[in-house]
């Protein structure tokens, strides 16, 4: 009476990486010409791929951004990973009580999820399954990405379960037809971020890690999975 398959974004789900990610960013950009705030960077690129948000700042500049500004970003993101970066709490205990297949599905890339996943001691539970949205044409919100990692580990998306913690990721595997729990317990979750998950698609939000077996199993039967093919 359950899912056959718990997809996890990383950042901000499994690694609490969103404030780091969101304060360099906002620091490399205003370094190159374009002044933002992290809070400016968590509402507008939370989420989506380094990728995208570069699309839009140069559009918005109306010039290209540095050669090196891939480099720069990525540089100072992972120096601070290797030096503060820690697992979301409970994490561990939450995927040793999970039962059913995981998987990792992430707008970060496979370089970045090594380094996070692997900082805090979670890359081996999920690897070779971890997905990244280089793979695909389309980034979240589009539904591209998990619609990919459900055909890559063989299951229906009815069958899967997303936990995420953005509103461009719920939106992404809503758009799947997947079952989203919202995760809000992140260091960067503002007040009413459960809501504003809600609101985007998620069909039930938690804000401690230590639900998650029992969510997964309640949400299992309110999806009436009992009865699927």
């Amino acid at each position: 009476m359950s899912f056959d398959l718990i997809i996890f974004d990383c950042d901000g789900v499994l690694v609490d990486s969103e404030v780091i990610s969101c304060s360099v960013h906002a620091e490399v950009l205003t370094r190159n010409g374009y002044p933002i705030t992290s809070e400016q960077v968590f509402d507008r690129f939370l989420g989506r791929s380094a990728r995208q948000a570069m699309i839009e700042v140069e559009a918005e500049l109306g010039r290209s951004l540095p050669e090196d500004f891939d480099a720069q970003l990525k540089g100072q993101i992972f120096r601070t990973f290797t030096e503060s970066l820690a697992p979301t709490p409970h994490i561990h205990d939450a995927l040793a009580a999970i039962t059913q297949r995981v998987c990792v599905a992430s707008s970060g890339s496979h370089e970045r999820m090594r380094i996070s996943l692997g900082r805090t001691s979670l890359y081996d539970r999920f690897a070779p399954n971890i997905f990244s949205s280089s793979e695909v044409r389309n980034g979240k919100p589009a539904p591209d990405l998990f619609l990919y990692a459900a055909e890559r580990m063989g299951v229906s998306p009815q069958r899967c379960l997303v936990v995420e913690d953005s509103v461009s990721g719920v939106a992404a595997a809503v758009a799947a037809g997947m079952t989203v729990l919202g995760y809000c317990g992140g260091s960067h979750c503002r007040a009413g971020h459960a809501e504003t998950l809600r609101l985007a698609g998620a069909t039930a939000t938690s804000d401690d890690m230590r639900q998650l077996p029992g969510l997964i199993a309640q949400l299992g039967r309110k999806a009436g999975l009992a009865t699927a093919i």
